[in-house]
């Protein structure tokens, strides 16, 4: 009992631990679920002090090259959890990072008047350009679910493979222009 006394005093002192529980979205939810939608270009990653220097946040900057949803602006400017700072490191498991000059189509949500990444790096499809044909390909994010039932994950699916950017926006207006979508046309 000795020895069991301090370590449940040690035990109700402790701060307490935060986790983060993702559950994988299907990509008509995080169609309709952001307000903004549109084929970036990081041009400023510039991380900050959160929560009275607590934690970590990653202001990024994109210019905007084509829009999909919400409204045509030239760009857009959100935050992600995590960071650096000096020799302070902040980081949050799923949450993206970026660097200046990389491309993706980002699917934004705002709340109270930030805008942030819809389900950490569910909502961020980068752009990569295809070496063999030279064209740009989008490359979905690692889990994404196609229905309500448990999926087995298969290593070449084609349903995994990258897509032309081209194709990868007809995909996006066409989940847009489903039923029960709210999302506004292309720009």
């Amino acid at each position: 009992m000795g020895r069991v006394l301090p370590f449940v005093i040690c035990l109700l002192f402790a701060p307490g631990i935060g986790a983060t529980v993702l559950v994988p979205a299907e990509f008509r939810e995080i169609v309709a679920g952001s307000e903004t939608i549109a084929y970036t270009r990081v041009v400023d990653v510039r991380p900050e002090w959160a929560e009275s220097r607590r934690q970590i946040n990653t202001v990024v900057t994109a210019d905007v090259i084509s829009s999909y949803k919400g409204e045509a602006v030239r760009t857009v400017s959100f935050r992600v959890p995590g960071g650096q700072i000096g020799r302070y490191r902040s980081v949050t498991i799923g949450a993206p990072v970026f660097r200046r000059g990389d491309e993706a189509v980002l699917f934004l949500q705002s709340a109270d008047g930030v805008a942030h990444v819809f389900g950490l790096n569910q909502g961020v499809f980068r752009v990569r350009l295809d070496p063999r044909s030279g064209r740009r390909i989008v490359v979905r994010p690692a889990l994404m679910p196609s229905g309500d039932q448990p999926e087995r994950v298969v290593r070449g699916d084609a349903s995994r493979r990258a897509v032309d950017l081209d194709a990868f926006g007809a995909q996006l207006r066409a989940a847009m222009a489903a039923p029960g979508n709210q999302a506004s046309g292309a720009r």
